[in-house]
């Protein structure tokens, strides 16, 4: 778990740097990192040199600078039989992605096909031509301390092929600058969505990924006059997809979902290649 631990600190970086720059020149689209403690904007320590390594030898805790994992052709799943068992495997539970975090209600769904209409309105379909599998867990922040209740959620999806996974991230960046605004049923909504592909040198725990942020209404939060923070990412490694969510509530900042969702992703991600290895 060491790896995946130091991976959640460059995701969460990653995310903190796609946030600030879907935040900017925009009051719909996320909202860039908040104040610090006191209510001032937070100062980053100064900056120190360290010191050259011997000669030969890497730092303790250094990350590398490229990804460079290659999944074992035996260990990637062919039919929606092996799919399925691998999505099962691989899927966070609560206690896998955060101390306290509890499931939602419905816990776990897949099967089908999220479908975005032409009036910005998802629904659920079959699956696609080219799709294995696809599977959900939903699992949730419990409201406590005067602070609501955080829900995340955590999708994977084996496609047949790579090249297959690389269209469907191309996809997502292109639906939310066709629909910024859209209707996930249930009374939840999303405003002001922004998409992103991170830079490939930037990502350093999957062969590509992408963020998204914007807010989040519900009819059981207080409706539209009650917009909280929402943040959203997926990556692919070989066949595989991972779409991550955290919507927010009251008594959340935005960082604090920031920091969920870095924690969440690095996770789901190193179980993903454990299962390819």
């Amino acid at each position: 778990m060491r790896r995946a631990r130091a991976m959640t600190g460059a995701l969460g970086g990653t995310l903190a740097a796609s946030l600030f720059l879907a935040g900017c020149g925009t009051d719909a689209g996320g909202t860039g990192p908040g104040p610090g403690p006191s209510g001032t904007a937070a100062t980053a320590p100064p900056a120190t040199t360290p010191a050259p390594a011997p000669s030969g030898s890497t730092p303790p805790g250094t990350l590398p600078t490229a990804y460079a994992f290659t999944p074992d052709p035996a260990r990637v799943p062919r039919t929606a039989e092996e799919a399925r068992r691998f999505t099962r495997a691989a899927a966070l539970d609560p206690d896998s992605w955060s101390a306290g975090m509890v499931r939602h209600e419905p816990y776990e769904g897949g099967g089908d096909w999220p479908v975005l209409s032409a009036d910005c309105a998802w629904s659920r379909g079959s699956l696609p031509d080219g799709v294995l599998d696809t599977y959900t867990r939903k699992t949730d922040v419990p409201a406590k301390d005067g602070k609501g209740r955080v829900l995340g959620s955590v999708t994977l999806t084996v496609h047949r092929d790579a090249d297959a996974a690389d269209r469907d991230m191309q996809d997502t960046v292109q639906q939310s600058f066709r629909c910024p605004d859209q209707n996930l049923g249930g009374g939840q909504n999303l405003r002001g969505l922004m998409s992103m592909h991170q830079p490939k040198e930037s990502v350093l725990n999957a062969d590509a990924s992408m963020f998204e942020s914007g807010k989040f209404t519900s009819e059981e939060a207080g409706g539209a006059g009650a917009p909280q923070g929402y943040v959203w990412t997926k990556s692919r490694i070989g066949p595989v997809v991972m779409a991550l969510s955290v919507k927010g509530a009251q008594g959340y900042e935005i960082r604090d979902l920031l920091l969920l969702a870095a924690e969440g992703g690095a996770k789901a991600l190193y179980r993903i290649e454990l299962e390819l290895k």
